[in-house]
């Protein structure tokens, strides 16, 4: 059986590229709900119906676990969606905790970048208060970025701007951790150093759940030996377009050199 992968958008591919580093024989499915990218700015009640109804379509496939590799997806239906299948399902959310953790003795600050709607959610608030005993995390909607990414737009001429403009009201000299508490943020790191100091670490939550992925895996002793072969649909359609496999195929190109 395969593994789930499922976002908004092609935010999630940041997720699975990590996946493929520690379970690289496994097979895959990579579900991008694209007729309804960005989640961030819509309504919540919206956004758990798409979700809903992606996750009950991932499940029909077949499959052994499902990633929710969207941090605004977890934070607004993982728990109620682990009610509903019994495969394992994780969920991704802002890495503040080891930020947070980073930053305590250098008194620096940690600056969350996230969607709106992931900033919003009473679980993002709850994690920080529950970490922050310091007062140092401090987050950013960047809603752009999704847009940018989803227009496969990475040049840095275009972005750094962008960036340079949400960030003029903060010092950055002030950061020692970046958080990136949205999947589609990875394909902008590059850009992002550009703006902060030398010695700033910038993060994800992609690492972590890979690792968790294969810790549940191997506890369940359901380690297979595949090809590392992908499934993509969009929005309930799978891909076969030759132009999409192949956008698909330099994303994860992309991430090796980010």
């Amino acid at each position: 059986m395969r593994i789930g992968f499922f976002d908004s958008g092609i935010g999630g591919i940041t997720v699975l590229h990590q996946a493929l580093k520690y379970l690289p024989n496994e097979d895959y499915i990579f579900y991008a709900d694209t007729l309804h990218v960005p989640y961030g700015e819509k309504p919540k009640e919206e956004v758990r119906e798409y979700i809903f109804n992606a996750v009950d379509f991932i499940a029909n496939q077949g499959v052994k676990a499902l990633v929710i590799a969207c941090n605004t997806a977890t934070s607004i239906a993982v728990e109620d969606l682990r009610q509903m299948y019994n495969f394992p399902i994780l969920g991704i959310e802002p890495a503040v905790k080891p930020a947070v953790q980073n930053c305590e003795g250098k008194r620096k600050k940690v600056l969350v970048l996230a969607t709106n709607l992931t900033l919003r959610e009473e679980k993002f608030h709850n994690l920080v208060k529950s970490i922050d005993h310091h007062d140092i995390v401090e987050s950013l909607p960047l809603p752009g970025l999704v847009e940018f990414a989803e227009n496969f737009e990475f040049r840095e001429e275009k972005v750094v701007p962008y960036l340079r403009e949400k960030l003029s009201s903060f010092d950055l000299k002030q950061y020692g951790t970046i958080v990136l508490g949205c999947t589609h943020f990875p394909y902008f790191t590059k850009s992002l150093k550009k703006l902060f100091l030398e010695e700033v670490d910038i993060i994800s939550g992609s690492i972590g759940t890979a690792k968790n992925l294969m810790r549940i895996l191997e506890a369940k002793n359901q380690i297979n030996d595949g090809t590392g072969d992908i499934l993509y649909f969009k929005s309930g359609y799978k891909v076969e377009d030759k132009e999409s496999l192949s956008n698909y195929k330099k994303l994860l190109t992309m991430l090796d050199k980010v």
